[in-house]
């Protein structure tokens, strides 16, 4: 049976093609990309990945 970790992270608007990138290079899989609504009122986006555990 195959099991995963996960990992989340903020993207960051200006770069978020580089960001995933990047973590696609160390075997992350993007999930899904949501909408958050931060502690003062904005938008943040947050990417959710896994990746097979060893």
């Amino acid at each position: 049976m195959q099991r995963w970790e996960y990992f989340v992270a903020p993207l960051l608007p200006h770069n978020p093609g580089d960001i995933l990138n990047t973590f696609g290079q160390d075997g992350w899989e993007l999930v899904a990309v949501v909408t958050q609504e931060t502690p003062a009122g904005g938008i943040s986006l947050v990417a959710y990945m896994k990746r097979p555990k060893a």
